[in-house]
């Protein structure tokens, strides 16, 4: 008896959580795609439903979704959404998060603490995930909570060629906001053309979050325009605290350059009120309209979410998007 030969077709489907619909229709746009229709609620009591409107059996499917306040919601309705995938036969099922939630807590700092990163990793792998790819972790180390690939994609370029284009004949000095953060100043440094580096020493009491206290500048900056980089911006009280450490040591001017605005209140009014010249940020997050203020730059992820999620389809290759060092 011969076996029966078939005719072996992939499928790209996209899915999209209802936290940042707007981004996900970017990212449609550039695949030549459209976002699966679904049917999502959620009832009186706070529990949510989702259903696909077309079959979705064998299908490569990439769920999108961005984890912005209130972020458990949004965590619980992507968990359902590849729950609903697993169960109606989807063959892969890649998560795509640009921000990844809870990535703050990838470590205990004492003793009888969750390690909510890690637990996020193992929620989707028993919803059903394959793969995960997300954008600018907090920590890199937090690939490997999760047992599966995982596709870590940087903004670095984005933002840099913004910085490259807008100040690109300025005396730039790239500064971290803490002593963790060096390493990715050093790889902004290189990209906008060996530039000096800089970080300001912090103090954190891991007992009051959101709050920190820049002690003092670590690096030559006084004449120069201050690239002020860091992976998010939640309340602002850090950034704004080591901007104006920067302009009292006699930096020129300072420009932030972040991928995640969280922008929880009050970070709207701190930024606007504080004296960078410009706030560059990425829409990894939606930024509602009264979250915005006049100098906020918002660049768009969509183009290498984008690219990402076809190299992934093609079973191309993901770190050929970053010369090799992704």
């Amino acid at each position: 008896m011969s076996p029966k030969s078939g005719t072996p077709k992939k499928n790209l489907m996209l899915f999209s959580g209802r936290a940042h619909r707007e981004l996900a229709e970017e990212v449609a746009q550039h695949l030549n795609v459209t976002i699966t229709p679904q049917t999502a609620h959620t009832f009186a009591n706070g529990e949510l439903f989702v259903r696909f409107e077309e079959s979705v059996r064998g299908t490569d499917a990439f769920v999108i979704q961005s984890h912005t306040n209130p972020i458990n919601e949004w965590v619980m309705e992507q968990l359902i959404m590849v729950d609903a995938l697993k169960r109606a036969s989807a063959k892969r099922i890649t998560v795509v998060m640009p921000f990844y939630p809870y990535a703050r807590q990838d470590k205990k700092h004492k003793g009888r603490e969750p390690i909510s990163a890690r637990l996020i990793a193992d929620l989707f792998k028993t919803a059903g995930a394959d793969r995960i790819m997300t954008v600018d972790l907090h920590t890199a180390q937090i690939q490997g909570f999760f047992d599966g690939p995982v596709d870590h994609l940087f903004a670095q370029t984005l933002l840099a060629d913004h910085v490259k284009k807008t100040y690109g004949d300025a005396d730039i000095a790239v500064v971290s906001p803490d002593s963790g953060r060096v390493r990715l100043a050093e790889k902004w440094a290189q990209q906008l053309g060996d530039r000096p580096i800089a970080f300001i020493h912090k103090t954190r009491d891991p007992d009051k979050p959101n709050q920190a206290v820049a002690n003092r500048v670590v690096g030559q900056v006084e004449g120069k325009l201050c690239i002020l980089v860091d992976d998010m911006i939640d309340t602002g009280g850090t950034i704004v605290k080591a901007t104006d450490a920067l302009l009292a040591e006699g930096a020129a001017d300072v420009v932030i350059a972040t991928t995640h605005g969280i922008l929880s209140d009050p970070a709207t009014e701190r930024l606007s009120n504080c004296k960078a010249r410009e706030v560059i940020v990425t829409n990894s997050l939606p930024i509602a309209p009264e979250k915005q203020f006049a100098n906020l730059t918002v660049l768009s992820i969509a183009p290498l979410l984008a690219e990402a999620i076809q190299q992934v389809f093609e079973d191309g290759s993901v770190t050929s998007l970053f010369d090799g060092n992704a």
